[in-house]
């Protein structure tokens, strides 16, 4: 009987040993997790903080005693892997209940140990109640912290995805928000444009916005934190939300390959340079769907993705990554962004000729009670249409809005395609022509080609 090994729990080891259990029922699999905790939604932490999930038991998705009863897989809570001879196809384990060491075989092993936290370099850091926010017991560390010490004032270093969640729901707690961004404007994803209109609400809803700056100093009393421009702020604790880069080490020590971007390089069916051993998830690097160049997403959708694959081709059902859009969307307060594909900073960096359709309309009705602003933004090919990415920044349907963009880049729809597709339409949900549509309608103008033929 074959043994398949996976290191690291959460959406990607976990869904693999799922998946693959439900393609195979005789395999034995065994599940290693350095934490407590083998399998969580991730995404739901920072709501928990902020007081939307009330239950923190709510977001644990699985427990060992769980998948032992239920898919008869077997997890080793607070084992560490801490070295893969691949010559003998063993994993040295460190067991920290027992504070033991030991190895185990494998036939396939599958690595999924995620990605660490980026620390900036921030003179007086150690002085300071620093956290940043990967893990469960990072949440709930966290949530200890405010609690026990009472804390009234955060500066939040970071505004991506993780750093803008955090300054709404911590806001939501009744603190002070102090939100610092190196770059020039948060959500780095979109486009100047759109990320302004989601730092005009966090303005108006009473976030202390700083861009293009970070942290020079902290002073020892952990809480004066000096700007790079002088200015100076203070606050009880910080998040460092400044992005994450692949845990690779396990993997590198082993000798596997690592991609130009960080990650641990795969193929199509997620097999490493040894190709008995596959990664999956933030630890590796794939490709993007349009460009076909390297690219990292360290995102659910596409590791939940990457586990099915990778279970397939232990199985000999071979289905082949088709690569990474990195489609994502945020809650910022009251208004919703999302983006997927390339934005206008990645398309000069690809060289690749692009135009672009800018839509700004009501999300449904005009007439109907609730109308608000919706902004959609599509990027695309003058010479044959190809979208090559999309945003969209509004209060109610930017899901909806980014989703059929996706599913028509995914089904190899133009831009002017768009136009064609039949959205439901009723007043409280969209207009006649939806917004969709209306990029499909706008780019024929953009188009290099015979425009006849769109008419």
């Amino acid at each position: 009987m074959k043994k398949i090994m996976v290191i690291g729990g959460v959406a990607g080891g976990a869904t693999f040993a799922s998946q693959l259990r439900m393609l195979d029922e005789e395999v034995e699999i065994i599940v290693l997790e350095k934490s407590g905790t083998m399998s969580f939604a991730n995404c739901g932490m920072p709501y928990y903080l902020g007081g939307y999930v009330q239950d923190r038991e709510q977001l644990i998705a699985a427990t060992p005693e769980s998948f032992k009863k239920e898919r008869n897989i077997e997890v080793r809570v607070r084992h560490e892997a801490v070295r893969i001879d691949s010559s003998k196809k063993e994993v040295v384990i460190l067991d920290h209940i027992g504070n033991t060491q030991y190895s185990e075989s494998y036939d396939s092993l599958v690595l999924s140990p995620g990605a660490i936290p980026v620390i900036p370099k921030i003179e007086g850091l150690s002085h300071a109640n620093c956290y940043t926010l990967r893990a469960f017991e990072d949440m709930l560390k966290i949530h200890e912290q405010i609690e026990a010490n009472q804390f009234k004032s955060v500066c939040i270093v970071g505004g991506g995805f993780i750093g803008l969640e955090m300054a709404d729901n911590l806001k939501k707690r009744g603190m002070t928000v102090h939100l610092i961004q190196r770059s020039e404007h948060v959500l780095s994803v979109l486009d100047r444009d759109m990320s302004e209109l989601i730092e005009a609400e966090l303005i108006k809803q009473g976030i202390d916005l700083y861009t293009d700056l970070t942290i020079q100093t902290i002073e020892e009393d952990g809480c004066t934190l000096h700007l790079t421009d002088g200015q100076i702020i203070t606050a009880d604790f910080l998040i460092l939300s400044v992005g994450v880069k692949p845990n690779h080490q396990l993997a590198k020590h082993a000798g596997l390959e690592i991609g130009t971007t960080g990650g641990v390089k795969v193929n199509e069916f997620m097999q490493t340079s040894d190709p008995s051993i596959y990664a999956v998830g933030d630890v590796i690097e794939t490709f993007d769907f349009i460009t076909k160049q390297p690219k990292r997403v360290p995102l659910a959708w596409p590791t939940h993705r990457q586990a099915y694959l990778a279970a397939r081709h232990v199985t000999g059902n071979p289905v082949p990554y088709k690569g990474s859009l990195g489609t994502a969307i945020c809650k910022v307060f009251t208004l919703h962004a999302a983006s997927l594909g390339l934005n206008e900073e990645h398309l000069h960096e690809s060289g690749l000729s692009f135009e672009t359709v800018t839509q700004d309309s009501k999300q449904h009705a005009g007439y109907f009670p609730g109308a608000a602003p919706l902004r959609l933004k599509v990027h695309f090919s003058p010479e044959n249409g190809t979208i090559y990415g999309a945003q969209a920044v509004g209060k109610d349907g930017v899901d909806k809005r980014i989703d059929v963009i996706a599913a028509a880049i995914a089904g190899g729809l133009t831009v002017t395609d768009l136009q064609d597709i039949e959205i439901a339409y009723a007043p409280p949900f969209s207009s006649p022509k939806d917004p969709v549509n209306m990029i499909g309608y706008k780019a024929i103008k953009k188009m290099n080609l015979d425009k006849s033929k769109y008419k």
